[in-house]
């Protein structure tokens, strides 16, 4: 539970290095290797809107790049009243390198915090079985 609140912090921690100038709108994540590694997204927008990375993706992409493909969990928080929900390309990525167990925990403002995992979140998922 300690690796819990501390993966929550990390990802509370990342609003404040969101690059949001449009939507005033930030996004932390925490993403967590096999071995206990974290990575620290958050979302970075661009004037070309359709340019514009979510903090999950910018975790998954960080991780990727220096070699990881084990996850155990991902944290995302948001300032919102209820916990925030990742969007269907964030959920995507997350089926491409998650198991469908994986527990993703989603917060929102002063603490609200809903457990899920990655099939709750993508049900029917497109996935590698589908090529």
């Amino acid at each position: 539970m300690q690796a819990k609140k501390e993966w929550i912090e990390i990802a509370v921690a990342a609003l404040d290095q969101a690059y949001v100038p449009y939507s005033h709108f930030p996004v932390g994540a925490c993403l967590v290797t096999a071995d206990g590694k974290t990575y620290q997204g958050v979302n970075i927008e661009n004037a070309s809107f359709g340019l514009t990375n979510c903090a999950e993706r910018t975790a998954f992409f960080k991780a990727v790049s220096e070699g990881e493909r084990n996850f155990q969990h991902l944290v995302v928080a948001g300032h919102t009243p209820e916990p925030i929900s990742p969007c269907g390309a964030c959920r995507q990525v997350m089926s491409e390198f998650c198991d469908p167990s994986m527990p993703v925990t989603l917060v929102g403002d002063e603490g609200v915090i809903k457990e899920m995992t990655v099939s709750q979140l993508l049900p029917y998922s497109f996935t590698d079985k589908d090529l």
